[in-house]
């Protein structure tokens, strides 16, 4: 998980809002194009909101055929649903947001301790620099390779405030027994044995990304996190429960995925889109931000092994009448994406056949 784009180091925007919360540098405004996109709270946007699936982890490992029936749905529908019945304890859950409230409370000079470097994907900081003149994500964020564990560098982990390592263990943990259940659910819905998804990958990489989203005095003229679709197979998401941010993309409309208390947000990611001949697809999201309330997203992203190569799998090929993606080694896939700041969903158009 490291990459060596030309970057340089972004400017903490926790520390901009400590400094002056009525200052908004120049690269982290969004054009006016992206402004009018964002501002839609229509009532169709609303209305959308209350239809995203909710699907029972608990009846899916069962093999619910009803529950089953309704994954399939919520991932050639929509590529976002929300999991209950999971079986992370709220304890775990809890424990990670009062760990990590704590550390982004800490002293910057504490939190460089982890900088990222600029060759590194992992650490404190901002993922994608100034440098490269892109309009910068009112953001700061966390990332951590947490399993394989041999993909850990713990010089990465933070050791302060006690306790916050064991917590971002045990809270992955948790996210990888949901993660092996959903792939093994998705195998089925795709029509195949359910370990299938498990073995293609040859070892889940699962990869977490804390965002902070400080307050921002014009939220209008920033975005937390820009429209984009995950590269990953799949996504597992924690939420607040009292802050609105992650949007979605659908019928022309950006829908605000409300928070359900102790649900996991999942979407599909790219290689499900691959591996499925585009039955599934993965699906623009971004995350905006609010003048009055700070917020912390926990994503987990789930993929192959850099080494496995993804193409669509043969059986939904025939059903479908014709091949639409090409064979990518992930490695390689994966390490084309962190060259540069994701836009929408301009990356899988690369694997698309006729591209």
């Amino acid at each position: 998980m490291s990459s060596t784009p030309d970057m340089a180091f972004a400017p903490n925007v926790q520390e901009i809002v400590r400094s002056d919360p009525s200052q908004i540098p120049e690269n982290f405004l969004i054009s006016r194009n992206e402004e009018e996109g964002k501002s839609n709270n229509t009532a169709d946007a609303c209305h959308l909101s209350s239809e995203i699936p909710i699907v029972d982890l608990s009846l899916l490992s069962r093999g619910h055929k009803e529950e089953l029936n309704k994954l399939d749905q919520a991932c050639k529908e929509w590529g976002f649903f929300q999991v209950v019945n999971h079986g992370v304890a709220t304890d775990v859950l809890q424990e990670m947001k009062d760990s990590t409230a704590k550390f982004f409370e800490l002293p910057l000079e504490e939190k460089n301790k982890i900088r990222m470097p600029s060759d590194e994907f992992q650490g404190y900081g901002q993922a994608y620099a100034a440098s490269q003149g892109q309009t910068l994500d009112w953001s700061d964020a966390l990332f951590l390779g947490v399993y394989p564990s041999h993909f850990r560098k713990l010089k990465f982990w933070p050791t302060s405030p006690e306790g916050f390592k064991d917590a971002i263990e045990a809270y992955s943990s948790g996210v990888k027994r949901v993660g092996d259940k959903l792939l093994r659910s998705l195998s089925l819905t795709l029509g195949m044995e359910k370990d299938t998804l498990l073995k293609l990958h040859q070892e889940v990489v699962q990869v977490l990304r804390v965002n902070y989203y400080p307050t921002c005095h014009m939220p209008d003229k920033v975005l937390g996190l820009s429209p984009h679709s995950d590269t990953g197979t799949i996504t597992i998401l924690m939420q607040e429960d009292n802050v609105t941010g992650l949007q979605i993309r659908k019928e022309g409309e950006w829908v605000p995925v409300k928070p359900i208390p102790n649900a996991l947000v999942v979407n599909v990611g790219d290689v499900i889109e691959i591996l499925s001949n585009g039955k599934y697809k993965s699906i623009e999201h971004r995350a905006v931000t609010t003048e009055t309330k700070a917020r912390i997203s926990y994503a987990s992203f789930l993929f192959p092994h850099p080494d496995v190569e993804v193409e669509p799998f043969e059986h939904i090929v025939e059903a479908l009448g014709s091949r639409r993606y090409k064979k990518v080694k992930y490695g390689d896939y994966l390490g084309n994406s962190l060259k540069g700041k994701l836009k929408g969903k301009a990356h899988i158009e690369t694997a698309k056949i006729g591209s």
